[in-house]
């Protein structure tokens, strides 16, 4: 048997990077998939690829700053599939300007997705987590799991200040959340990758590259010496961190967050 079989899970950002390979895993593993992305069009190609593997998948459009679309999209999933087990908020947005550069719109943008949009979902999808009857041996009704970063633990991140300070509101979000919604039976927890291969890092290596007025390799460079295991995280690397949290064998464990960056970081 999967081990989440007869779940149902959630994923913001789930049309692309991260929070495609979390998808695909969630699906492998027996949960029945809601892909939740504001590009339809991403979303709908990760449906189709977990459809064409067998398994139970659909896409909705999803803003995670608008509160009244994720009421919307949750009970959509409800009349779908009657309950709602896991959610991940992974949805996250990410520019790059030095810190005496950054505008209100810089911060404005990555506060909105990465800690508003966080907040939201994960009190919207905990309000109907705390209406479900206890389907978990360990009696819980629900696991939310946030993709906060490596950025939110280590303040020193070049040129992300404003990043930074999402992610950090993200874990802080994650340890607050935990503790209010325990009494409830659901879980709350954290992933913080690293330097993971992805659209986003690309973009980001690219406008490090012009910042710094180096080759891109040489950003490359300077991530793969930062990181002891010397190489990027792949998709797939977080996803497993997901997966585990998802599953039973999570159970006690609620306020945490999990490092998968390598040894880039290590507390």
């Amino acid at each position: 048997m999967k081990i989440l079989q007869g779940k149902v899970a959630a994923v913001t950002g789930g049309g692309a990077g991260i929070g495609r390979g979390i998808a695909i895993t969630l699906a492998k593993a027996g949960a029945k998939v809601a892909i939740l992305d504001i590009n339809q069009e991403w979303g709908n190609k990760v449906g189709k690829e977990i459809a064409a593997l067998g398994l139970d998948a659909m896409a909705i459009k999803l803003d995670v700053t608008k509160k009244t679309e994720i009421k919307k999209v949750i009970k959509k999933i409800i009349n779908e599939w009657a309950q709602l087990d896991i959610w991940v908020n992974n949805a996250g947005v990410s520019t790059m300007r030095p810190f005496l550069d950054l505008t209100e719109n810089d911060w404005n943008f990555n506060i909105n997705v990465n800690a508003k949009g966080t907040f939201l979902c994960t009190q919207i999808a905990a309000m109907q987590m705390a209406q479900q009857h206890i389907s978990n041996k360990n009696g819980l009704r629900g696991k939310i799991i946030n993709i906060a970063s490596m950025a939110g633990k280590r303040g020193n991140a070049p040129f992300l200040a404003h990043y930074v300070a999402s992610k950090f509101a993200v874990i802080g979000l994650t340890q607050a959340a935990a503790g209010e919604l325990a009494h409830l039976r659901i879980t709350v927890n954290a992933v913080c990758p690293g330097y993971v291969r992805t659209m986003m890092q690309q973009r980001e290596i690219e406008w490090e590259a012009n910042i710094r007025g180096i080759p891109k390799k040489e950003v490359i460079k300077l991530y793969l010496n930062d990181t002891p295991l010397n190489r990027l995280a792949m998709p797939e690397d977080v996803a497993g961190a997901v997966l585990f949290l998802a599953s039973p064998l999570a159970d006690f464990i609620t306020g945490s967050c999990i490092h998968v960056n390598g040894g880039a970081w290590m507390e």
